[in-house]
């Protein structure tokens, strides 16, 4: 007999910890992580310790920001079960960087990236994932980049852009000179400037192209890439080597190398030409660019003791004009493969071009801190639409204003190579609304609204002004939901999913049923299975709107009334009724509320229809389902 009693017990304590399991799935599925928690850890402590549960756990902390409880359930989650996916290993790695245990989370690291080679959530660990590219080639809908391919583009190659006091220079091969580059069989480039002027409406236009107002910068072969100082006296620039008289001088392999100049303003023309100390004439040196402070040139090099087939290099300029020592800025920035066009911006971003480092193809741009933070900060490929499958290089930005430009010899463009302008602003739009109690005009203050993303992870949370109203900065072309919740209201939820339109309002009102009206908690029907007294999961879904306001108000008793329709015998519906109603009051009992504040639990089967159901055999199913009812009365609130 002993036996049988405990195997009993222990059915009814599975079947009520798998009962509270579907419930505290339903309100995890509708974001109510509180009450998923509660009823998820009230499982665990009779006895179920399955991987759903104490996963459901971990990811219900983490959605909620709570990375310390998140990585004590997913550790319970790992230490009893062999087999948790993946994700919940990559979660339970968050969750422990997040609190600061970066040994732990290393040590988890290292069996997950040995067991899920390739996978994609490794992202920022592993840089070989199988959908970089695709991440590399989609559109950042946080920014907004507007591009234009430039209109004074020629049909042959332009690039390299530079502006200094509203004039921007760069390199063309735009020119009537017969005398061609066999590389490219394009005239040798020149440094042309032309005027910029900002217009009202936030564009930009521009001048004529001229040449550089210099003399004897521009000569018959090839000028290109400049960088002027803060002062506006000291221009660099690149040129071929050529002799004094101006003619091409070529090393023992017949190769014309690239040499680094700089020249002085003097009566507003550039002028007095003279080549840097540690150029050769057995490897080039070119592309100079200027470090904010002006005390160090940056510039790229194919000399020998390098890394790869070019690098950037960067020297010191001593306070008297004088050089030190080029060093190489090494392999975060160098690879084995091409490394060019170095650009600083006024903020101190270290930006060139690389066909080495993980690209879209040919030369990709990229970006690093490795001048403001540790040398070990890896480069970050600036992607779509900045980068392309083609040579994508010498870009150029204003950190202020967020506009620059950059060069591509990507198709649709003009020429070989065309000088592209670009501006970036951040995608952003607004998520408003008013709540309201339903069905009224009634203002809802102090009411919970909380902004979730689409992985159901609860990002921000603000309470309703005096007037009712909410507000969230959101992000253009993403899912969000908005959930609004009150104490004596039934939460109200929202979705949208945000365009790509930047600055948009978008409204959504919320509105909360009011779960106190005069006498009676009001909630939505309980359902029962035909014939049956059991309390199913959306029953009890709803009967925890009870629950809430029962815990909210620790003084209230209430009475229950169960009802059925008409069909069955009179008998037999007032029993099941009045089934129903103390099968509904256990519940409530079971989820903590004290016996004394539930009066009563009386069913009264047909006796109390709200429609003349009980004579008209014509009924249709939704009027039968008006007395299918349950109320809850409150006797006392004191």
């Amino acid at each position: 007999m002993k036996i049988k009693i405990l195997a009993l017990v222990i059915i009814l304590s599975s079947s009520f910890s798998f009962a509270q399991t579907k419930l505290a799935d339903k309100f995890f599925e509708n974001y109510g992580y509180v009450k998923a928690i509660e009823l998820y850890e009230k499982a665990v402590d009779k006895g179920d310790k399955s991987a759903h549960v104490l996963t459901r756990l971990g990811d219900a902390y983490y959605n909620n920001s709570n990375s310390e409880k998140a990585a004590y359930w997913y550790n319970e989650a790992l230490t009893e079960h062999s087999n948790i996916e993946a994700e919940y290993i990559y979660k339970y790695i968050q969750s422990l960087r997040s609190v600061g245990k970066y040994e732990e989370a290393d040590v988890w690291f290292k069996k997950l990236s040995d067991a899920q080679q390739g996978d994609s959530r490794l992202k920022g660990y592993n840089p070989d994932e199988v959908d970089i590219f695709d991440k590399l080639t989609s559109k950042n809908d946080d920014l907004i980049v507007t591009i234009e391919n430039l209109p004074f583009n020629s049909e042959n190659s332009d690039f390299g852009s530079y502006v200094f006091n509203n004039t921007l220079y760069f390199a063309s091969a735009n020119s009537d000179d017969k005398k061609v580059y066999n590389w490219n069989k394009e005239p040798f480039l020149d440094i042309l400037q032309i005027e910029l002027k900002d217009e009202e409406d936030g564009t930009q236009s521009y001048g004529t192209p001229t040449e550089i107002e210099a003399d004897k910068i521009n000569t018959n072969y090839h000028e290109a890439s400049i960088a002027i100082t803060n002062d506006g006296k000291t221009m660099y620039f690149t040129r071929d080597n050529t002799s004094k008289r101006n003619r091409l001088k070529y090393d023992k392999e017949g190769t014309t190398h690239l040499k680094l100049y700089k020249a002085t303003l003097v009566d507003e023309q550039w002028s007095d030409v003279v080549e840097l100390p540690f150029n050769d004439e057995l490897f080039s040196t070119g592309h100079p660019a200027l470090s904010p402070d002006n005390k160090t040139l940056y510039f790229v090099s194919d000399r020998e003791g390098g890394i790869g087939q070019t690098d950037i290099y960067s020297v010191v300029i001593n306070s008297d004009g004088t050089y030190g020592t080029p060093e190489n800025l090494g392999d975060t920035i160098n690879t084995e493969g091409r490394e060019m066009f170095p650009y600083i911006s006024n903020d101190g971003t270290f930006y060139f071009s690389s066909d080495g480092h993980l690209n879209l193809g040919l030369l990709d741009i990229f970006k690093s801190n490795i001048l403001t933070e540790e040398a070990t900060s890896e480069p970050i490929n600036l992607g779509a639409p900045f980068n392309s499958g083609y040579d994508d290089f010498a870009y150029f930005i204003n950190s202020e204003t967020k506009k620059g430009f950059f060069s591509s010899n990507r198709p649709g463009g003009k020429g070989s190579d065309d000088i592209y302008s670009y501006t970036i602003n951040e995608c952003k739009q607004v998520i408003t609304g008013t709540a309201k109690e339903e069905g009224t005009d009634i203002i809802l203050s102090g009411v919970t609204v909380q902004l979730i993303d689409e992985t159901g992870k609860i990002i921000e949370e603000v309470t309703t002004t005096e007037d009712g109203m909410y507000t969230f900065d959101v992000d253009c072309g993403k899912p969000y939901t908005v959930l609004g919740s009150k104490p004596d209201y039934k939460d109200d939820k929202k979705s949208i999913t945000t365009d790509k339109e930047n600055e948009k309002v978008n409204t959504l009102d919320l509105s909360l049923s009011s779960l106190i009206k005069n006498n009676q908690i009001v909630i939505n029907p309980i359902f029962f299975d035909f014939d049956k007294s059991n309390i199913r999961t959306d029953a009890e879904y709803e009967l925890e709107n009870i629950v809430d306001v029962l815990r909210k108000h620790p003084e209230m008793v209430i009475k229950i009334e169960s009802h059925t329709d008409s069909r069955g015998r009179d008998r037999y519906n007032l029993k099941l009724s009045d089934r129903r109603a103390k099968s509904t009051r256990d519940y409530l009992l079971s989820r903590d509320i004290a016996t004394n504040r539930i009066e009563s639990a009386i069913g009264y089967g047909e006796t109390q229809l709200l429609n003349d159901c009980g004579n008209n055999s014509n009924c249709t199913a939704e009027e039968h389902q008006l007395n299918r009812r349950s109320y809850f009365y409150i006797i006392d609130q004191e």
